[in-house]
């Protein structure tokens, strides 16, 4: 293995408590240059991918009395996955992903970063600005332009909308919010037992035939939006898990999104502020295996989705719980996107040019930290029906603290683009929409899935029940 992917995919699998040894059973190779960036953006897809693939095999290994099998990580196949959002079609039609006022703004000590995408994300930035509904960006610009980068900042957030100022590291690490982030790891992975009586070991039936499933008979709520949650859960979806995804009526996630995102599961809406659509989610919960939230912290509790109110009515759940800041600081509260993250971290400055901020090659934080969030839930799963008994189990993960790691925690080896060609790691298939071409999962191990067993279907569609009784 090169080394600096064997440093990367080590410092992941190390973060993830899992056996050093089981490393020996990764490669990698395939053509690179598909990421193009000054920071080491291919190191953090490799490593993300590598402990996500591993982890797999591991619960694979486990389920079925196996070896661990080989895994073999192809830098082609990663990059391409990296780029999924953008490679996605329908009948050739391609996803803007960003709204026109979702970009960098000039202020008048620096520049702005906003995200408004959904439509009350764009109203409450155009009310923080005291512009009218349906503004467009010269009127924008103008108002960003007479203002501070913070000031704006502060505004759009006290109105509810998205927008951090543009800093460089040393600014990101002198703020109240960005000095805490070096001194948390780059994840949790615990169990919530506490003073109580341990769940015990879950029964299972074995993983066995090909394609290998190590998340086959698994049930998992998916309440995550946007891109880094739903990441994590299609892996588990291609791993065979049956991955049920929630939203809220009143919040719809775009389809083009979801075309994307909801590779292998189905999607339904429940609002869990009504008494009947809440009771319809317990008696889901009551058979789930695993509930992963990708709301800002806090945001769920008034539902009883804490996780220690979920671990209190359903003992032995995994719970995977993201955010973009971390549940600490004066940031813990705040929504974010992984745009605005690389915005306030240093990472724009670092990746622009002539005093303008620039963006990575792909949403890597978001794709990076959804595979870090699937690779703990598999970890979780193996430690949770493994050798080493019951219990239930929390993993936390943060974009922040992965874009931490990508400027302060990996070795800096920039690539240049060149030779990488997606086509050859895209495919197409039949979808309720039309024709859809999409990325292949980069997530391999000898004996494991190739594909999703299904393509998305329409965002919000299903029927709020688990495929099979």
């Amino acid at each position: 293995m090169n080394s600096d992917f064997s440093a990367g995919t080590s410092a992941a699998w190390a973060a993830l408590g899992a056996d050093p040894a089981l490393l020996e059973r990764v490669s990698h190779g395939g053509p690179s240059g598909g990421l193009p960036a000054r920071l080491p953006v291919m190191e953090l897809a490799r490593a993300t991918v590598a402990v996500c693939s591993l982890a797999a095999a591991e619960l694979a290994a486990v389920r079925s009395g196996r070896p661990v099998p080989a895994v073999r990580v192809d830098d082609g196949a990663v990059a391409t996955a990296f780029l999924s959002d953008r490679l996605v079609r329908v009948d050739g039609r391609a996803w803007t992903a960003f709204a026109p006022l979702s970009r960098f703004w000039r202020a008048a000590d620096g520049w702005v970063r906003t995200h408004a995408n959904y439509p009350h994300h764009r109203e409450r930035l155009l009310l923080a600005l005291g512009l009218p509904d349906g503004a467009g960006a010269d009127a924008v610009a103008g108002a960003i332009t007479e203002r501070r980068a913070e000031e704006v900042e502060d505004a759009v957030y006290a109105a509810g909308g998205l927008a951090v100022a543009v800093r460089d590291v040393a600014r990101w690490a002198a703020h109240e919010q960005g000095a805490l982030v070096p001194t948390r790891p780059l994840l949790t992975l615990e169990r919530l037992d506490g003073g109580r009586e341990a769940a015990p070991p879950r029964a299972w039936s074995g993983a066995t035939g090909t394609p290998l499933l190590p998340c086959a008979g698994l049930r998992v709520l998916d309440l995550t939006r946007v891109l880094a949650g739903p990441v994590a859960t299609r892996t588990l979806a291609l791993l065979g898990a049956d991955v049920l995804r929630i939203d809220a009526p009143h919040l719809p996630e775009s389809q083009e999104a979801h075309n994307d995102t909801g590779m292998g599961k189905r999607s339904t809406t429940l609002d869990l502020g009504r008494g009947a659509d809440h009771r319809v989610f317990e008696e889901l919960l009551a058979d789930a295996d695993v509930v992963v939230t990708g709301y800002r912290p806090g945001a769920l509790d008034r539902f009883g989705l804490s996780a220690e109110a979920l671990a209190e009515r359903r003992p032995g759940l995994v719970v995977a719980q993201l955010s973009a800041w971390g549940r600490y600081g004066p940031w813990r509260g705040r929504r974010g996107f992984d745009s605005l993250v690389q915005a306030a971290t240093g990472i724009s400055l670092l990746e622009g040019s002539d005093g303008e901020p620039g963006a990575l090659p792909a949403q890597a934080l978001d794709h990076g930290t959804g595979y870090l969030l699937a690779a703990a839930v598999l970890r979780a799963l193996t430690g949770r029906y493994g050798p080493d008994g019951g219990g239930t189990r929390l993993a936390r993960l943060a974009l922040t603290q992965t874009a931490h790691w990508l400027v302060h925690g990996l070795a800096s080896t920039p690539e240049r683009g060149g030779g990488h060609d997606p086509e050859r790691w895209t495919t197409t298939t039949d979808s309720p929409m039309g024709r859809l071409r999409h990325a292949l999962p980069p997530v391999s191990y000898e004996g494991g899935p190739a594909d999703w067993a299904r393509p998305p279907g329409l965002w919000g569609a299903d029927a709020a029940r688990w495929a099979t009784a």
